[in-house]
């Protein structure tokens, strides 16, 4: 039912929003929704692109490839999952029938035009080594006019679209050779359809037309960002990326305080999610400033005025700032950047090479090692007394 109601609203704003987002755009961004997407995929039996790989087949992996299925946007046999996992594998087997699996990544990206990573950060590095070994096998094959006997064959216009948080573009072109790159961060809700993602890609080598596909495979599962500017992505992996954590962080303690006042637990999750639900479309139909929606539910020497003033008494707008800083530059690390960005942060790093930046780049001291001045960000205490709270996707395949 939750799902159905927010796909139902999601809908429903893409196209009160449209007209509004108009006035909004700028030469560093462009929107586009699902509704947009599939008004422009008049074929519907034809496919985006001839051959998809799934590299991963994590929670994200399978967001993006339920809605090319049911959406008609790519038949399942033109559809090929790769995970470490033989149980993931057969999971993709049976829960989307017809969708081819491989052993190896070489195998699973033999002629694929689009190449989609959908692995940890920490398994880049690996997945560049399988592709740059394939992408030597089918320079040999060539070479010898034997690439039907020989195995893989690596397309000279492969696309490459990652979904991995905070490995830059410059790491996919020097860890696979490929030339054509696009990067993107989605987000949770597109599990039911509800996603944002931000994206950007090589500008010279990947030219309109190619966009507009990405662009559709993504639109599939929500809506869409693209910035030409590729430091935009880290910035939006802070706000939109790892947004929906802050905000299950706020209805959690919120429903926590239903239940101590006395309501039922089911029914205090029902109070926060309408609540939180009703406030974003009333926020998102009105287009009003957060302040004035505030303002409007605070009557001078109310309730309302008493919960504010112990939230700015207790820094809470302060500590959210402080919490998207913090992630902005742990994401920004993750790719071997600068994160001294932000209040309070020095302005001249040191050059360091580290073994531990992506692709054996060169990165930046930013102060997070050992016998550094101060942190890269904030410090984090472990939470005393939490109760461990078991996940309803506790048993999907990550």
């Amino acid at each position: 039912m939750t799902n159905r109601l927010l796909s139902t609203t999601t809908r429903l704003l893409s196209r009160r929003l449209l007209p509004h987002g108009r006035h909004h755009r700028t030469n560093h961004f462009s929107t586009t929704t699902t509704a947009t997407t599939n008004d422009a995929s008049s074929s519907k039996n034809e496919n985006i692109f001839s051959k998809i790989t799934f590299i991963g087949t994590g929670k994200m992996s399978q967001a993006m490839l339920s809605p090319l299925i049911s959406q008609n946007l790519q038949t399942p046999s033109s559809i090929t999952a790769y995970d470490v996992s033989d149980a993931a594998l057969s999971k993709v087997e049976t829960l989307y029938p017809g969708v081819q699996t491989a052993t190896s990544i070489p195998e699973a990206i033999h002629n694929s035009n689009l190449i989609v990573y959908g692995v940890k950060p920490q398994n880049v590095e690996m997945v560049h080594s399988e592709i740059r070994r394939a992408k030597l096998e089918s320079q040999g094959n060539n070479n010898e006019d034997d690439e039907n006997e020989g195995g893989c064959v690596v397309r000279d216009d492969a696309i490459l679209l990652s979904v991995v948080a905070g490995i830059p573009i410059s790491n996919y072109l020097l860890g696979t050779s490929l030339t054509r790159i696009a990067r993107s961060m989605p987000n949770t809700p597109a599990q039911i359809g509800a996603g944002i993602t931000v994206w950007s890609c090589t500008p010279t080598t990947i030219d309109a037309h190619d966009r507009k596909r990405i662009n559709t495979v993504l639109n599939s599962f929500g809506k869409t960002v693209f910035v030409e500017d590729e430091n935009f992505i880290d910035m939006s992996t802070s706000i939109s990326g790892s947004g929906p954590a802050y905000v299950f962080l706020l209805m959690e303690a919120m429903v926590d305080a239903g239940v101590h006042m006395g309501f039922s637990r089911e029914t205090a999750t029902t109070l926060v999610h309408h609540t939180l639900l009703g406030s974003t479309k009333f926020a998102m139909e009105t287009g009003e400033h957060p302040a004035v929606l505030r303002n409007s539910v605070t009557s001078p020497a109310g309730t309302t005025a008493s919960a504010i003033y112990e939230l700015e008494n207790g820094k809470f707008r302060t500590v959210i700032k402080d919490a998207i800083w913090a992630c902005y530059r742990r994401s920004l690390e993750m790719g071997g950047q600068c994160s001294q960005v932000g209040p309070n942060r020095q302005t001249t790093p040191t050059m360091t090479t580290s073994s531990a930046v992506p692709g054996g780049m060169s990165g930046i001291d930013n102060g997070g090692g050992s016998g550094s001045g101060s942190g890269s960000h904030h410090p984090v205490e472990p939470p005393m007394g939490e109760m461990g709270v078991q996940s309803s996707f506790g048993n999907k395949v990550l």
